[in-house]
């Protein structure tokens, strides 16, 4: 291995570890950032192993902060929040894990809250038209359908 190369994967490491500390990252996204760096795959490997072994890079601890940080800020289902830890390549075990992170209790008072004030803001005369957007809205969110339909049903009365 030459100087110049010793010295760009120390300079990558130093990079990836600042990247990985100013957000919490998954596996997939280190990859896709290490992808434009001209080191060897077994140099990029070396560094996600670094990452890992220092704490850098933690999947547990992403998807969990992913899972209730997305859940407080945005107010998404759990559907959701499972779809895009799966496209992030996070293992169902994790998954599951972090989504017990939320309690019921909070999830139903959030999805109860969510629900009344859009349903509130949606001004559509026609009935059809106005339950089409707030089952839309809702279920974009990820929330259950069967939560979505039933709390309809109990707004529209």
């Amino acid at each position: 291995m030459s100087s110049k190369s010793i010295s760009s994967v120390v300079e990558v490491v130093q990079k990836m570890e600042w990247y990985c500390s100013y957000q919490e990252r998954c596996h997939v996204e280190v990859q896709q950032k290490l992808f434009n760096y001209p080191i060897s795959s077994k140099d990029k490997d070396e560094v996600i192993v670094h990452l890992i072994h220092n704490n850098f890079l933690n999947e547990e601890r992403f998807a969990n902060l992913f899972c209730v940080s997305k859940f407080h800020q945005k107010k998404w289902g759990k559907i959701r929040i499972k779809n895009e830890l799966k496209a992030r390549k996070i293992s169902d075990y994790l998954i599951n894990k972090a989504l017990k992170e939320i309690s019921n209790e909070e999830y139903f008072e959030t999805f109860d809250t969510l629900s009344e004030k859009n349903w509130e803001s949606i001004s559509e005369k026609n009935i059809l038209k106005k339950r089409k957007k707030f089952c839309d809205y809702l279920l974009r969110k990820g929330w259950e359908s069967e939560m979505v339909y039933g709390k309809m049903k109990e707004l529209e009365k």
